[in-house]
């Protein structure tokens, strides 16, 4: 292999007569370089925006949450509790009410989804507490003796609303089935404002205590869910299996990662989706590793011819330039990767590229780096590279000295 590698790396170096298929070859190896740095930059900062979700969700919601498939909700909930938090990956439960009610104040009216909380528990499962950007935590009489509520940023604007002012809720369940719908009223004063970054909960979520929700809502002393928070929100799906075993065939418990589904399943659809169009990069520069080892096969051939007259055999002239297209394709995607983790360094760092805040839940591109996307990019285009070369290196091995040498 010695002696194809001296060969290979003699061709790499260029002489007057050949600079422009060396040229060809940097912009070859720099194709490469430029598709791989794309590739590892998008996958990071897709992995930044899904990690950024994740945690927006997690921090609002709790990562299991348990409910009854009886009624409208069930009564023993610190039984359940109890029974829950004697799994070993449980850390904490807390029991709320969610339900879809009608919000409306002296500038606006809209759907909301109200939880009913018992805050001392709430704060064990979420980060309730940490998103309070205005107000203060406490769902109990204000006083003005009314019991106080919970909005989402987006929710008070949108109601026109601040610290101190009165909201009215309406609900239209009632005990009965029947069709005559009488809606039920309570009137509430906002204590506090929220903002978790994430518009689908700081758009249509609003807190009162657990007591004022099973007033309002005619539901004695049920709750609707108990929520449950896990050691490794990861295996969410896992332990929830677990408390399904535990609490027997009355009760179901749905994860987070099931509860959006289709978020995720779209970013990750999305990002697939980048990366093959960011990849036809690396494809192009390989196309373009096949054209400059055509060339430099036709330039070669005198040379092809004299080595074979010397004895050289064919696997040993193949082995030449497929070593010349390896390495080639090696440096672009050692380069390339360098790049793109210099460009993630960069953007994490010194927040180089700003997002509107105003339109989206994050100021700046979030970017999080796994080492195992950028091996699998590299290792992806060297074997890409590896395969371009192949067939410019079997038409190599194919020339016949004797035609080359009688014809020049």
């Amino acid at each position: 292999m010695e002696f194809e590698f001296f060969i290979a790396k003699r061709y790499l170096r260029s002489r007057r007569r050949e600079n422009f298929i060396s040229v060809i070859s940097m912009m070859s190896a720099i194709g490469v370089a430029i598709g791989v740095a794309a590739l590892v930059f998008v996958l990071s900062m897709m992995n930044g925006f899904e990690s950024e979700v994740r945690g927006r969700i997690i921090a609002t919601a709790a990562h299991v949450t348990v409910y009854s498939y009886v009624n409208d909700g069930f009564a023993d909930w610190e039984k359940l509790a109890a029974q829950i938090e004697a799994l070993p990956d449980v850390v904490a439960t807390a029991p709320h009410i969610l339900y879809k009610t009608v919000i409306g104040s002296r500038d606006g009216n809209d759907g909301v989804f109200l939880k009913g909380i018992i805050p001392e528990y709430e704060t064990n499962v979420s980060e309730l507490a940490e998103s309070i950007i205005a107000g203060r935590l406490d769902v109990g009489l204000t006083p003005d003796s009314l019991p106080g509520i919970l909005l989402g940023r987006e929710l008070a604007s949108t109601m026109g609303v601040i610290i101190g002012d009165e909201v009215v809720l309406a609900s239209l369940k009632s005990k009965k089935r029947t069709l005559v719908l009488q809606p039920k009223y309570k009137k509430c004063q906002v204590t506090g404002i929220f903002e978790t970054g994430f518009y689908e909960y700081d758009a249509n979520l609003a807190y009162i205590s657990l007591a004022s929700a099973q007033r309002l809502l005619n539901l004695d002393d049920l709750v609707t869910g108990l929520q449950v928070k896990v050691t490794n929100f990861y295996r969410s799906s896992e332990i929830a299996s677990q408390i399904e075993d535990q609490l027997g065939d009355h009760f179901f418990a749905i994860d987070w990662t099931k509860r959006h589904k289709n978020l995720f399943s779209w970013m990750t659809l999305e990002k697939y989706g980048l990366s093959l169009v960011v990849g036809l990069i690396i494809a192009v520069a390989a196309f373009n590793i096949i054209s400059s080892l055509i060339m430099l096969v036709l330039e070669k051939r005198k040379d092809i011819a004299i080595l074979k007259s010397m004895g050289a055999t064919r696997g040993q002239i193949m082995r030449i330039f497929v070593l010349k297209g390896t390495i080639l394709g090696t440096a672009g995607a050692l380069a390339g990767t360098l790049l793109g983790y210099l460009l993630c360094w960069l953007q994490e760092t010194y927040n180089l590229v700003s997002i509107p805040g105003e339109f989206y839940f994050i100021s700046s591109l979030p970017i999080e780096v796994r080492w195992w996307e950028f091996g699998i990019v590299a290792l992806a285009t060297i074997l890409i590279s590896f395969l371009s070369t192949l067939y410019p290196s079997r038409r190599a091995a194919r020339l016949f000295p004797v035609d080359i040498l009688r014809h020049g």
